[in-house]
């Protein structure tokens, strides 16, 4: 009996506390980091490989650089197997880096009326998409996504947030806010996927090169007043934020019911009337 438990506590995987424990002494010995928090958001076992749990880990901290510090608050991801802690799993066979798979659970606050541009509070599914106008792959599949889920509204409430990639595309940015000052400014959720028409090479920086297709795709006279907007800029710093709390890194990124949808196709999955 005791041999039996001795081996079930060496395989038990690290406590949330010990784990807050282990990083913060590590984190510790950066010279530059100071007022260090280390937290354990939550906590998820993966199916494979078998043994381990994800841990949704959040560190608060002041960075200092040169003379100047900042503040830092940021969510990160562990994998934990009894007393063996990882910063990343990576699947041999198909390449793929399992943190990618990892994410928490979306927050209800975060499904508002100022997101929602298809179906109701009342419709069966949530489904929240994380988008940039000018991802190769979004242009074509956020709007077939959300032209499918418009035709069920009693089945499916969409959620739309603005994550333009702004390293990758830099039109993206402009043409977000575009969208954003429209819809501020009295246009209809259909913004939303007319922005998707915009034609202009994603490495565009010339605003008003970028508003002059944007206008022409949309139909509207949004100006580069309009885009630099007090409200604008607010309204497009909570997407991001959103974006950061629930770890969104790429896009798109679709939440079904509260859960990351890797397959970005659960929403195919429900029987529709």
């Amino acid at each position: 009996m005791t041999t039996t438990a001795l081996l079930s506590s060496t395989l038990m995987a690290a406590s949330n506390i010990e784990v807050e424990s282990f990083l913060k002494k590590s984190f510790a010995k950066k010279p530059n980091i100071s007022a260090l928090e280390i937290k354990v958001l939550d906590r998820k076992s993966l199916s494979e490989p078998k043994g381990w749990d994800a841990l949704i880990v959040n560190l608060n901290a002041t960075i200092k650089q040169g003379t100047s510090e900042r503040p830092v608050s940021q969510n990160m991801i562990y994998f934990v197997n009894g007393d063996i802690i990882a910063p990343e799993l990576m699947n041999m066979k198909t390449g793929e880096h399992l943190k990618n798979l990892v994410a928490p659970d979306f927050k209800a606050e975060y499904y508002d009326k100022q997101h929602l541009i298809s179906g109701s509070e009342t419709s069966k599914h949530k489904v929240a998409i994380f988008s940039d106008p000018q991802c190769p792959f979004c242009k074509t599949f956020v709007p077939e996504a959300i032209n499918y889920m418009k035709k069920h509204p009693e089945t499916f409430a969409v959620y739309y947030y603005h994550f333009p990639l702004a390293s990758l595309h830099p039109a993206a940015v402009t043409i977000t806010k575009a969208a954003i000052a429209a819809e501020l400014n009295g246009a209809s959720k259909e913004i939303i996927l007319k922005m998707y028409a915009t034609q202009i090479g994603s490495r565009e920086s010339d605003e008003q090169k970028i508003l002059d297709a944007f206008n022409k795709a949309a139909g509207t006279k949004v100006t580069l007043k309009d885009i630099r907007s007090k409200e604008v800029a607010e309204h497009a710093k909570k997407d991001m934020d959103i974006a950061l709390n629930m770890m969104v890194t790429g896009t798109p990124t679709i939440f079904f019911d509260g859960k990351k949808d890797a397959s970005k196709r659960k929403y195919k999955e429900v029987k529709v009337k």
